[in-house]
């Protein structure tokens, strides 16, 4: 895929996310929260710009750096989302004003890195972010996953409505 297809995939997966996660969504138990993150990684490694070669060492620092900043927005993320239990025993999550603050930070921690690569002449595509990017959603989904895991009741829905509203344990 070309540099302008990936640049529009990310684009589009971002926005995408970004508006969503300010409408309530129910959490689903179904085992697909990986595959948008798979699909990102399987797009990025096919990329040959995830490194640039005349400077790998300072490119593999930047990745890394990269891939950290994507764990820490998805934890973040994941973290300040409100999650509650309907009355029909359903999970359902909200972005925060917190989340909006861990999205600014990290957009602009990101902004930062792609600034420090220029400086030092690293040639960064658009692979270094579709991971990054990656790691973001994989972390977020698994951690609402299990937080949703958490607050389903294991007696069944009929018994929801003597609990209409349980708050997040965590």
């Amino acid at each position: 895929m070309s540099g302008l297809a990936n640049v529009l995939v990310v684009c589009a997966v971002v926005a995408l996310v970004i508006v969503r996660q300010f409408k309530a969504q129910q959490i689903t138990s179904d085992r697909r929260w990986w595959v948008i993150p798979a699909v990102l990684v399987f797009l990025a490694v096919r990329e040959p710009d995830v490194l640039d070669p005349h400077h790998q060492a300072a490119a593999i620092v930047l990745l890394g750096a990269e891939l950290l900043v994507g764990l820490a927005i998805g934890f973040g993320w994941a973290r300040t989302t409100h999650v509650w239990t309907a009355p029909d025993g359903s999970v359902w999550g909200k972005g925060t004003k917190a989340t909006a603050i861990v999205w600014g930070v990290g957009i602009g921690l990101r902004l930062g890195l792609f600034g420090v690569g220029a400086l030092v002449g690293v040639r960064q595509g658009s692979a270094a972010l579709m991971l990054a990017l990656a790691a973001t959603l994989l972390v977020r989904s698994g951690m609402l996953a299990q937080r949703a895991g958490l607050l389903r009741p294991a007696y069944g829905v009929a018994d929801a409505a003597y609990e209409p509203m349980r708050k997040d344990p965590v």
